[in-house]
């Protein structure tokens, strides 16, 4: 019996050991447990999420769990009025995709079924677009490229979304022809590298039925490209720009600081509108009231800045959208809609008018980065009513699922071509071969999805307090 004890005691100890160092962290030579990172979440959380007052009591949460499961647990009416709050087991690496470094091919892609009337049958991925400088690129993909099979496996609907993941990937080819898809015996091997994405994936003046069209297509708010988007409407302005669109069908969010600049080089009449009231963010009340003691009332609004490269008269903006439009491209459309015409041509956007920032651990124990919702964003007039799965709906409805795809830029670009359709009332036709364009088929989902799924994240962030 006394051995038994001994047996006994060491075995709670062992245990008792392990679970302190369950999360598999130790900085500076101490561990610490899952109660202690989950302590800090929490205090972390009732600091600076939105919702903190529906937060669960602290006893009545399990501080003994993995981190990661902890800090889904105690969010509000997660999946629904919370859809966005996420933690990464690395700070840095959640940094590096805020800031768009990310482990990729260099892809965004649709699914289509390759047959209408078999919904479980196979599927092909059709490139929307590629990345500037990627593996992809330099492979030669480009937009309206179809892949059939991924490491000589069929795409279906059980892995479709996943089946990107590898490192390395053998990529098999078809094409599209005669609403038929089809193999054309090619593939080739291409390997992920990480990659500073450009967003900045075209900008070009359009002739058309007499006006001068500026479009750019633009897939996230990166602050690194700030002066690259003020270069566009340099060239824009010095062209007589007097009609734009902006195509923001995939740009799924990005830094609010970059959202407002974009808001300061379109708006118009910037002249008088320098030091008015752009936008205005909502806190807990917990964060109000320290923001309050700290800065007043600047803590809370953003106003218009002048902007020499701002296109001046516009008075009328067409935004590309589709279900991938979300929070910072969400945010511009709803700053401008006080002050000039702003239409929306495509697919309803994907409905997220909060934003967060990143907190991390001051002390530097452990590396993990949170990155929960801690702010709502409203307009000049206090607007903000399209945080809904429906978003923004379309002034004018066009689905993308017109293969084969034409190029971004392109005026016979299906989405792109209805926007140049209102401005000059006539139809755009290159030559005979447009007319066997107009093929049908199905999207399996309405979002497009990469090869890395950090990419496909909706966010709308700033820059974290000094001390969190």
């Amino acid at each position: 019996m006394y051995i038994k004890k001994i047996i006994l005691t060491l075995f709670i100890a062992l245990a008792l050991f392990s679970c302190k160092k369950e999360i598999g962290d130790k900085m500076n030579g101490v561990s610490y447990s899952n109660e202690d990172v989950n302590n800090w979440i929490y205090q972390s959380m009732s600091s600076y999420y939105l919702w903190s007052t529906k937060m669960p009591a602290l006893s009545a949460t399990n501080l003994s769990s993995n981190p990661m499961n902890y800090f889904t647990s105690i969010l509000y009416d997660y999946g629904n009025t919370d859809r966005f709050s996420w933690i990464d087991s690395s700070s840095a690496n959640l940094i590096n995709q805020l800031n768009g470094v990310n482990k990729i091919l260099g892809v965004k892609l649709n699914a289509f079924l390759t047959d209408n009337a078999k919904p479980d049958g196979p599927i092909a991925l059709v490139i929307a677009y590629v990345l500037k400088g990627s593996p992809a690129e330099n492979a030669g993909l480009k937009r309206g490229d179809i892949i059939l099979s991924v490491d000589d496996q069929t795409i279906t609907t059980k892995n479709y979304s996943s089946i990107l993941q590898n490192e390395t990937l053998k990529l098999s080819f078809g094409i599209y022809t005669n609403g038929v898809f089809s193999s054309n015996n090619k593939s080739l091997s291409i390997t992920k590298v990480e990659l500073q994405t450009n967003p900045i994936l075209i900008d070009t003046v359009i002739n058309w039925s007499g006006k001068k069209v500026g479009y750019f297509a633009y897939t996230q708010f990166l602050i690194s490209f700030d002066d690259s988007l003020r270069a566009v409407f340099g060239r824009f302005k010095s062209k007589g720009v007097n009609e734009l669109i902006i195509d923001l069908r995939y740009n799924g969010g990005g830094y609010v600081t970059s959202s407002d600049l974009l808001t300061n080089l379109i708006v118009k009449d910037l002249g008088t509108r320098v030091n008015t009231v752009m936008n205005k963010k909502i806190y807990n009340d917990s964060y109000t009231q320290t923001l309050n003691k700290q800065s007043g009332t600047s803590a809370f609004v953003t106003n218009f800045q002048n902007e020499p490269n701002n296109l001046g008269n516009l008075n009328r903006v067409f935004v590309l959208t589709a279900n991938n439009t979300a929070s910072a491209s969400e945010l511009v459309i709803n700053n401008l809609k006080p002050f000039m015409d702003v239409l929306l041509v495509g697919e309803h956007t994907y409905g997220k008018n909060v934003g967060s920032f990143t907190i991390t651990d001051d002390q530097k124990r452990w590396n993990f980065g949170l990155q929960p919702i801690t702010f709502k964003i409203a307009n000049s007039l206090g607007q903000s009513d399209y945080g809904t799965v429906n978003g923004f709906a379309p002034n004018y409805l066009v689905v993308d699922n017109v293969l084969p795809f034409k190029l971004l830029g392109d005026p016979a670009e299906t989405v792109l071509n209805k926007a140049l359709n209102i401005i000059g009332g006539v139809a755009y036709v290159t030559n005979s071969t447009i007319q066997n364009i107009n093929k049908h088929t199905i999207l399996v989902q309405t979002e497009g999805l990469s090869d890395n799924k950090m990419m496909d994240k909706h966010d709308m962030y700033q820059h974290p307090p000094k001390h969190p």
